[in-house]
């Protein structure tokens, strides 16, 4: 599946300044993401403590990225966004979030919580028994 509809949604958002964040959620999970490579080593920036791996909903925005960084447009790998969430983001050492389109109008990031990232690597998490009487 193209990442179109996540770019629709994602414009749509953006212009109406409302929508649905699940369903923005869910759409990512099914797209097709570039996700760039440099080093053999999918892109990333840590900030706040969190590390973000980059994906793009399009070539053309990941060349504009790259073109603000001042830097040539890296390889990059089609990745399905449900298993950059629950595959890859497991694997990361600390938190780690995806930010989609960074640079872009529409760019948006996904924060590495409850409901987005499993259970088990969210910030946000509540360990078992917390709150057990």
């Amino acid at each position: 599946m193209s990442a179109e509809a996540l770019r629709e949604r994602l414009t749509e958002l953006t212009a109406t300044g409302q929508g649905d964040l699940r369903a923005l959620v869910g759409e990512f999970r099914r797209s097709e993401v570039l996700v760039p490579v440099v080093d053999g080593s999918l892109l990333s920036a840590e900030s706040g403590g969190i590390r973000w791996l980059f994906a793009f909903t399009d070539v053309a925005a990941l060349e504009r990225f790259a073109e603000a960084r001042g830097e040539a447009a890296p390889d990059w790998v089609p990745v399905f966004g449900a298993r950059l969430l629950d595959q890859v983001i497991p694997r990361v050492d600390g938190p780690t979030g995806i930010a989609v389109d960074a640079g872009s109008p529409t760019g948006f990031v996904l924060p590495p919580v409850e409901g987005i990232v499993p259970d088990a690597v969210a910030v946000d998490a509540t360990p078992e028994g917390a709150g057990a009487a």
